[in-house]
């Protein structure tokens, strides 16, 4: 692996990790709007949507870096 492609996997990383926390702040926060005496009224169900792209966030950027730890290993050989 060249120092540009080091740098690179490195920054992506970085970014993801951000990226990462920010869903799950916003999970967080989301779940603190919830209703739970009325989950599916005002503005309780926006806050479950909310939570559901945070999770969706969360599982695509897994597989993310799932993808790069797989890259790097089949550039390593």
């Amino acid at each position: 692996m060249n120092r540009k492609t080091h740098l690179l996997y490195n920054m992506n990383k970085k970014v993801t990790i951000v990226l990462l926390v920010l869903a799950i702040a916003l999970i967080a926060y989301n779940t603190t709007i919830i209703d739970f005496q009325n989950p599916l009224e005002g503005n309780s169900i926006i806050a479950i949507i909310g939570i559901m792209a945070a999770l969706c966030a969360i599982v695509l950027l897994l597989i993310y870096i799932t993808s790069k730890k797989i890259q790097k290993k089949i550039d390593e050989e």
